[in-house]
């Protein structure tokens, strides 16, 4: 193949595959961003976006849109554990909130930045297979039958990505599913913070997004997914009720949407090879318990965005420019991944955790600390390093 029209293709249009197009068209990359649904449109998220990802729309110039659809700033992070409560600030100066904003607002917004970039957008266009030269992958054809070629194709499709599916991207760290949870948006449950409650086999979470409603989303052990399946709602506020106070609040408040549910499978993928990438879900997918999938996206795109031009400018082998993007990927993600894998059992905190909280309770700067744990400021190598560990319990 010579001159291929494009120098990327995306496939997929939403956290990760938007950005990402955006940040190429910028550099001076010819795009092409293709997604079988149109927008604006919802889909199944957590909706959080940490403030490290706030971070990253603010560098993109898209972060005052997206507070102005009126999605409240969270500057404020509650932990309940039962008999042990603690509320600190998720943020930094330079990046002090949190926002959870509906996805047909936030992708909308995504791809409405590609299009002002120079991207070519293609809404309600579905890739029936991909194309290869001796090994290599140099474009999509269409379910019109039409062809496209590029440098490279990225998946940015999911975790059912087509572009994965197709190279047979090797999986690694697997895990099968832990938790399955469901979400809908109550009225009258007002908060302006993100709230995380954990009970022994149950968990739940409250944050603040448009349209004066609330998000909250319970869960339980995937292996309870048939037992509760005819009766989420009830099972919900059974769930809420592990929790007097809270339980009161919800009480007096109104569902005012379907429940919406999902469980996922964890794993990461290689995320590279001849002509192809991998980027968000499609690239590593982990539970949606710490609610890490927008804000882990982000970066993702951030990350193969600087990859991929390396790669296209010829300032590195691609293969060196892409092994950078997936070992950058790993050092941040894996550490919290395996410890969203040890949120999702909802077990009971061990020994050492709960000694941890028990010596932080009164002591706000290293609440905020255990706080932007949580958020994904700290990375959980750093905050669990034995001499950080030693400084919180000192």
């Amino acid at each position: 193949m010579t001159n291929p029209h494009y120098d990327v293709i995306v496939v997929g249009a939403r956290c990760a595959g938007a950005p990402l197009a955006t940040l190429l068209a910028r550099q001076g990359h010819r795009t092409l961003l293709v997604d079988r649904a149109t927008f604006p449109s919802d889909t199944v998220s957590t909706h959080v976006i940490h403030p490290p990802g706030a971070a990253a729309l603010k560098r993109w110039g898209l972060l005052d849109q997206v507070a102005a659809t009126g999605c409240p700033p969270v500057g404020k992070y509650s932990f309940d554990f039962g008999p042990i409560s603690l509320t600190g600030a998720p943020g930094t100066p330079e990046s002090p909130y949190a926002y959870a904003p509906r996805r047909l607002l936030l992708d909308k917004i995504l791809v409405d930045a590609a299009v002002a970039a120079g991207v070519e957008v293609r809404e309600d266009y579905s890739v029936d297979e991909l194309l290869f030269d001796d090994g290599r992958v140099t474009g999509i054809r269409g379910t019109d039958g039409a062809s496209e070629h590029a440098r490279f194709v990225v998946g940015a499709d999911g975790r059912n990505s087509i572009v994965a599916k197709s190279v047979k991207a090797e999986q690694y760290a697997e895990q099968d599913p832990l938790t399955v949870g469901y979400y809908g948006y109550w009225s009258n449950l007002p908060t302006d913070t993100f709230e995380a409650y954990s009970r022994p086999g149950r968990g739940w979470a409250v944050c603040p997004t448009n349209d004066d409603l609330t998000l909250v989303i319970g869960g339980w052990p995937h292996a309870e997914l048939a037992e509760h399946r005819n009766d989420i709602e009830g099972e919900l506020y059974r769930t809420f009720a592990l929790s007097p106070a809270f339980a009161e609040r919800i009480a007096g408040a109104k569902l005012e949407s379907k429940l919406v549910g999902s469980s996922v499978p964890n794993y990461f993928r290689v995320p590279f090879g001849p002509g192809w990438a991998l980027v968000g879900d499609a690239g590593y997918n982990r539970d949606y318990i710490t609610a890490q999938g927008i804000t882990d996206a982000f970066l993702d795109a951030e990350n193969l965005a600087a990859a991929l031009d390396i790669a296209l400018t010829g300032t590195e082998p691609e293969d060196a420019a892409l092994r950078g993007y997936q070992e950058t990927r790993d050092a941040r993600a894996m550490p919290v991944y395996q410890m969203t894998l040890g949120i999702a059992s909802l077990q009971p905190p061990d020994e050492q955790m709960v000694q941890l909280v028990s010596a932080i309770i009164g002591d706000q700067e290293k609440v905020d600390a255990f706080t932007r744990l949580n958020s994904g400021v700290t990375n959980p190598a750093e905050f669990f390093a034995p001499e950080n560990i030693g400084k919180l319990l000192s």
